[in-house]
Formats: C-alpha cells, sequence, structure tokens
C-alpha cells in the first residue's frame, strides 16, 4: 500500500484497548517494515489501562510485570491511508506473548477464542454491526454541556427530534459524504445512513460477512473515520451512549446468522418456532444477557441510555420484530433469518461485545433450552427479572460469571473486572456541580 502512495510518511500503529481507545505509536515510513518483521513492542499495560489512561495496578501489569513489552503484530488488510491527512497511513495491531501465543488482555483475542468453538463445530457466524452516534458542537453549551452543531445548510441550532428525516439528511448531506468516502478508501462497507431520534443523530451499517474479526476492525476504523472527518468539516461527532438528557441515546446493534459447513444458514425458517437452532440461540443470549451488561453498558454514562419507552431493553426479551426487546428477530425472508442483539451502547468495545454476543449464540446452542414466550406487545410492560441497569451490580455480574470465565477466559474475565471496579471507585470519588447544586443548600 505504502509503494502507491509516496506521499505518507507516517503510520499511525495501535491496538484497541478495553474501552475501545486506541492506543500506539506513529512511526516514519522508513521504520514502518519492522513492525512486519519483528512487531512494534508496546508494554502489555495497555489492556489494564482505565479509561482516563491510568494504568490499573492491581490488574498486575503495571510494576508488578515490570511493565514488560510485548510485540504487536499487523492486523492484515488494515494498513490504509488516512483520507483527512495526505501525509498518514494507519495499520491496526495485535498484541502477542514473545513466544508468540496470544496475549490474553487484547480483546481481539477474546473474540479468536470465541470463533475458535464456532470453527470446531464447523459452523461459521455471518455478523454485522450497526452504529448510532451524534454530531455535536466543538463548543460547550453555557452550563458545560454538549450541544447540537449548528445545521450546515440553515445555520439553525436544532434541538427536535426526527426520526428517518430526509431534512436531515440533506442538511448534513456533505458531511456523511465525506465519511461515505473515507469509508470507501480505508475499505470499510458502510450501506445505509439514516437520520436518528435526536439533533445530528445518525445510524449507519456495516455490511454483513463472515469474518468476525474483520468486522470489528472496520468497526474500529468506522468510529475513526466519523470522529476525524467531523473535525474537518467543523463540528465534533461522538460515540458516548447518553450524550443528552432528554433525547435518545446512541446504541450498538449487532446482527447474526450461523452457517453450517456446508453454507447454509441454521437459522433459515419461515416461522422462527420452526428452527430449533434459532430458538436454542436465543435462549443462550437471553441466559446471558445480565451477565454480559458490564460489557454491553462500560461506564456510568452506558446506564442513562437505559430509560422506558426509549427502544433500549429493560427486560431480557426476545421478540419477532419488535425493537423494544433485547433479541429481536428482524423482518426477512426465511433463508436470510437472523438474530438482531440490540443490548450494547455505542461506547462499548466491537470486539468484546460481538464475543460476548456469539458466546451467548455458541451457549445456547449447546445447551439446547428452549427460550420463553416470544414478547407481544410493550416490551415495557413484561413482567420479571429485569436487566442490572447500575453499574456496580453490572460489574459484579461480570465478575461472578461462569460463562465470561469458560468463554472469554479467566484471566481477561479477571482483568476487565479489576479495571471496571477501579473505574467505578475513581468515578464514586468525585463531587459533582449537580449534588452541591442539590443538597448544599438545604442540608
Amino acid at each position: 500500500m505504502l509503494a502507491k502512495h509516496p506521499d505518507i510518511r507516517f503510520v499511525d500503529a495501535f491496538v484497541t484497548d478495553l474501552n475501545g481507545v486506541e492506543r500506539g505509536k506513529r512511526i516514519d515510513r522508513a521504520s514502518a517494515d519492522k513492525i512486519w518483521s519483528a512487531g512494534m513492542p508496546l508494554p502489555g499495560s495497555m489492556f489494564a489501562l482505565d479509561v482516563l489512561g491510568a494504568t490499573v495496578q492491581a490488574t498486575g501489569l503495571g510494576f508488578d510485570d515490570g511493565d514488560a513489552d510485548r510485540p504487536c503484530r499487523p492486523v492484515a488488510g488494515t494498513l490504509v491511508p488516512v483520507p483527512w491527512d495526505p501525509q498518514l497511513a494507519q495499520l491496526q495491531l495485535s498484541m502477542f506473548e514473545p513466544d508468540g501465543r496470544a496475549f490474553f488482555g487484547d480483546p481481539r483475542h477474546v473474540l479468536a477464542r470465541v470463533l475458535e468453538k464456532f470453527h470446531r463445530l464447523n459452523l461459521t457466524p455471518v455478523v454485522a454491526i450497526e452504529y448510532e452516534f451524534y454530531f455535536v458542537d466543538k463548543a460547550r453549551s453555557a452550563d458545560g454541556q454538549p450541544q447540537p452543531p449548528p445545521l450546515p445548510l440553515t445555520a439553525r441550532r436544532e434541538f427536535r427530534t426526527q426520526i428517518n428525516s430526509m431534512s436531515d439528511l440533506n442538511e448534513y448531506s456533505t458531511l456523511l459524504s465525506a465519511i461515505d468516502s473515507a469509508c470507501q478508501q480505508q475499505r470499510v462497507p458502510a450501506s445505509s445512513a439514516l437520520a436518528e431520534y435526536g439533533p445530528g443523530q445518525f445510524e449507519i451499517n456495516l455490511h454483513h460477512q463472515p469474518d468476525a474479526l474483520r468486522a470489528c476492525d472496520e468497526a474500529m476504523r468506522f468510529k475513526r473515520i466519523v470522529k476525524c472527518v467531523a473535525r474537518t468539516h467543523g463540528c465534533d461527532a461522538t460515540f458516548l451512549a447518553k450524550p443528552y438528557r432528554d433525547m435518545a441515546g446512541s446504541g450498538l446493534h449487532i446482527h447474526v446468522s450461523v452457517l453450517d459447513a456446508g453454507g447454509r444458514n441454521i437459522f433459515a425458517c419461515d416461522d422462527p418456532a420452526e428452527s430449533a437452532d434459532l430458538r436454542h440461540a436465543v435462549s443462550g443470549l437471553l441466559a446471558t444477557l445480565a451477565d454480559g451488561m458490564a460489557i454491553c453498558a462500560p461506564g456510568p454514562n452506558s446506564y442513562r441510555r437505559f430509560v422506558r419507552e426509549s427502544y433500549v431493553p429493560m427486560m431480557p426479551s426476545w421478540s419477532i420484530n419488535n425493537r423494544g426487546s433485547a433479541i429481536r428477530i428482524p423482518m426477512s425472508d426465511g433463508a436470510n433469518k437472523r438474530i438482531e442483539h440490540r443490548l450494547a451502547g455505542a461506547d462499548a468495545n466491537p470486539y468484546l461485545v460481538m464475543a460476548w454476543v456469539l458466546a451467548g449464540i455458541h451457549h445456547g446452542l449447546s445447551r439446547a433450552v428452549e427460550p420463553p414466550p416470544v414478547l407481544q406487545g410493550n416490551a415495557y410492560e413484561t413482567q420479571g427479572e429485569p436487566l442490572p441497569t447500575h453499574w456496580p451490580l453490572a460489574i459484579e455480574k461480570f465478575r461472578s460469571s461462569d460463562v465470561a470465565r469458560e468463554y472469554l477466559g479467566k484471566p481477561f474475565s479477571k482483568l476487565f473486572a479489576t479495571v471496571k471496579r477501579a473505574e467505578l471507585e475513581d468515578f464514586n470519588s468525585y463531587v459533582t456541580p449537580l449534588e452541591v447544586a442539590w443538597f448544599m443548600g438545604p442540608l
């Protein structure tokens, strides 16, 4: 690729940490060849960082391990030009141990571990990712909160809700076209775009494909494209789960079907009641929803998205074509029947969300247990055990999960829970302006 782009002077080479943050180095062109021959050294503590970039020492990957380097090797097909900077390319990496073993803390390897369980059964998941996100003003509001940017054509600042608005698509047409162009240059197969509920909120779908690792690699490139292209057009973009108190949150939805050795979709059916494999997969997904909440909702803001009657699941339910449920069977012809997992927020790490969704499906296929009855009507009127929509409870559910240890590995499960508990403790130590405003006077 570099031979075709003589103007490129530098390569951004990076891994993706637990929170989906890119961590790495900018390397000059002449030194880039060394990454392929020897790997790029980075400390294992890259995967023990909290969301602020501080090492969580309790993981054992900081001082206890001497902050030791491991080689990070290129992910095939991810060396791509950077459209917003003609002198720059980027390269995604994955971390290994010096003896060649996969490093347990790298989310990409965690997903590969789950995929191996499917491969042993001669099964191949076919997956697609949907992202919701907001364009926001670079400047904050008077009270320090995010605010919608002035509309590119009319310069108005909108605070309204307009789902599927063609007018909003037209307002952002130039910016969306630039994102699409960058996706094409970086081989990210984005398809349809639609205006979502919130002001400046959009959803873009990535294509179905039979390589879940590649799908997540592309998802990470997509998020970087959206943020970087937005800045070149005078605004910011955010994948925060709930940037506005009174507006819709942003989700990360995963679509999955599964092919057998002959290329047949094992979920294929005209009626989901006819497919035992589909029902068993749904059962596994429902059984693992609560344990995986900390992965699908990784931070305190993630839980603000869980509001009644906002098309965000509150209960472990499944449906046929009902967006209020956690697990949905969308409308499609029988041959293309698939499952949509609607729990995760856009702030979640796609490798880990994908690993958890596929773990749930494999768990269900292995146990062959029937799911509860299909949801009918208003999902928010159903009775039962609610999902753990509070951060401390979700972390504890994950920490004690046998499914997490089985599918993601005991070392990774302990690592993730340790980092999240450290983030929780740090976050809870802050005194916020809101609690001072509410309670200082009366008390």
